[in-house]
């Protein structure tokens, strides 16, 4: 091969590889600008909730839950929720408190503690914004499951490459962590 003819084809490779790293720069901050959107989007709803019905999406969410599923644990609405069973204890103390859920023991087996859903709680969930149990969750659920799955890998790549060290966050209500 001539001098030129090389020279040729490195500077066309250079360009190529140019060409294709500020395509793939623009496309990385593409996607950030979705996670942007999304994450703003998602905020905004919980302030709308939040205003309309005076309690946060994450307790809507809770009401909601309780509604589809009467007679739930507090271990089965943190486990319908994927959020601990902790927050899910303090959500539903709060929520007791404001008159809206109540708890209720099992005729068969007093040590099994049940909610349901007050006169004021199944008010409040029909008059509240829909979707009740939030945007996001809402669109996640509503997926196929074939995106959900390269959704889901996806995005534990993306984890793998950020080693995130505080993983609490995880099972915690996301207008909780929009909102601090």
């Amino acid at each position: 091969m001539k001098k030129s003819e090389s020279l040729r084809k490195s500077r066309a490779d250079y360009l190529n590889k140019t060409a294709f790293s500020l395509s793939r720069n623009k496309r990385a901050l593409s996607v950030l600008m979705k996670f942007r959107l999304i994450i703003n989007s998602a905020k905004r709803h919980f302030k709308w909730v939040e205003k309309q019905c005076g309690i946060s999406g994450a307790h809507l969410w809770v009401l909601w839950e309780i509604h589809q599923s009467p007679g739930l644990s507090v271990n089965g609405l943190s486990a319908a929720m994927a959020f601990h069973q902790s927050t899910v204890s303090n959500m539903v103390d709060k929520l007791v408190k404001a008159k809206l859920i109540q708890r209720k023991r099992s005729n068969k087996d007093q040590r099994v503690v049940t909610l349901c859903l007050t006169n004021e709680g199944r008010s409040l969930l029909r008059r509240a914004p829909k979707p009740a149990r939030g945007m996001l969750a809402e669109t996640m659920h509503s997926l196929p499951e074939d995106l959900l799955i390269s959704f889901d890998r996806i995005l534990k790549r993306v984890l793998e490459e950020m080693k995130p060290t505080d993983k609490r966050s995880m099972r915690e209500p996301l207008s909780d962590l929009l909102t601090r």
